[in-house]
């Protein structure tokens, strides 16, 4: 009876078929973490009602070489009340990434859907725990949607360059 290993499968066998396809973390990392509460301690008193909470996300990709790849997530958020900024609090996550083996056109939906994917937990994780350090309630962030904002993206981008060749 053969065995799973047995079974040819391309590069194992050393047929010249292409190798599997491969995404690694190899490092993941915080480049930037900053957290103001400027009211403090007059913002950290009890409230009738929550404050306003504004999140913005960003992904940046930058090649390092060949096959890896330095992927940052920016997320911001601040909240206020009234006019009173309670905190704000940008962290900038980020992970260094082997990718091999995927053609050409996957290579962006890697770097701007699962690259971030994979540190969202991480990054959120941070959030909470700077916001408690902060004095205030640990701010859970919701999961994003890293696929809707790429093809939003698309979409901008296009527009973008249909307006400027009219």
């Amino acid at each position: 009876m053969a065995s799973k290993d047995d079974a040819p499968d391309g590069a194992a066998n050393g047929n010249g078929s292409a190798a599997q396809p491969s995404l690694n973390v190899l490092a993941q990392y915080v480049k930037d973490l900053s957290f103001e509460s400027p009211g403090a301690p007059n913002s950290l008193r009890g409230r009738d009602k929550a404050p306003g909470i504004a999140i913005n996300v960003n992904v940046n990709a930058n090649p390092l070489s060949d096959k890896q790849f330095d992927v940052n997530l920016t997320l911001n958020a601040k909240a206020s009340f009234d006019q009173e900024v309670l905190f704000n609090v940008e962290l900038v996550y980020g992970g260094v990434f082997a990718i091999s083996g995927f053609p050409q056109e996957h290579m962006l939906p890697i770097l701007f859907i699962e690259c971030p994917r994979l540190l969202f937990p991480f990054a959120r994780q941070i959030i909470a725990e700077a916001t408690r350090n902060g004095g205030f309630p640990p701010l859970m962030l919701d999961p994003i949607d890293f696929a809707q904002m790429f093809q939003q993206k698309l979409a901008e981008d296009q527009a973008a360059t249909k307006v400027k060749v009219s």
